[in-house]
């Protein structure tokens, strides 16, 4: 039984999204923390006592702040079975969840880091190229992700959503002022569809104040 509700330090948009409206669907008790990402807030050292990697978001669960967004969508999707957005862990399905939430995690969402930041792999000099190069990875990846759908769709393991769903969505948003945007696709672009429908989505917009991407 959870003994206080979580906390969770966000910003509004970024990948503690996921988080949040994860929290949402399964009706689990929580609170918000803003963090001030334009201010460095996420740098200062309180933040940092945190989350070393001073980053959003942190988690605290009874008392003990966690990160990494996979893992706390992996962790609360299995405190609480009975909403079914993951699969349990005997199952045949199992592996193929777990399968792509380390894909999202691993070789998709570092890409948008590359592509915000492009001067941190390579210096301000080589910007330009940086980006020519993670352009066509990003829309690589979404073409793979689309051939899942395509193959067993509409959601990644599916008929059912999960919260690699979740995740995944998340991720098809972050794209949405790129040259060509991942719901560009077909199947993605189902996907979201589905997934902007669900009310959680919509409460989650009303709580950070997003309007982009509806």
């Amino acid at each position: 039984m959870q003994k206080t509700p979580d906390t969770l330090y966000y910003s509004p948009g970024a990948a503690s999204m996921a988080v949040h409206w994860l929290l949402i669907e399964l009706d689990r008790p929580h609170q918000l923390a803003l963090v001030d990402t334009n201010s460095g807030q996420q740098k200062s050292p309180e933040y940092l006592a945190l989350n070393p990697n001073g980053v959003v978001p942190t988690l605290v669960i009874d008392g003990e702040p966690r990160f990494e967004v996979s893992g706390l969508l992996m962790t609360l999707a299995d405190a609480d079975p009975e909403h079914r957005l993951a699969p349990a862990p005997d199952s045949r399905q199992r592996a193929e969840y777990v399968q792509w939430m380390f894909h999202l995690a691993n070789a998709v969402q570092p890409l948008f880091r590359i592509w915000w930041y492009p001067q941190e792999p390579a210096g301000e000099a080589h910007r330009e190229a940086v980006l020519a190069h993670t352009q066509p990875r990003i829309e690589a990846a979404w073409q793979r992700l689309d051939d899942q759908l395509a193959k067993q769709g509409p959601y990644l393991l599916g008929d059912r959503p999960s919260a690699a769903d979740i995740y995944l969505t998340m991720l098809l948003r972050w794209s949405r002022n790129m040259p060509k945007p991942g719901d560009r696709w077909p199947n993605l672009g189902e996907l979201a569809r589905l997934m902007k429908a669900r009310p959680a989505f919509t409460e989650l917009y009303a709580r950070e104040g997003l309007e982009e991407w509806r």
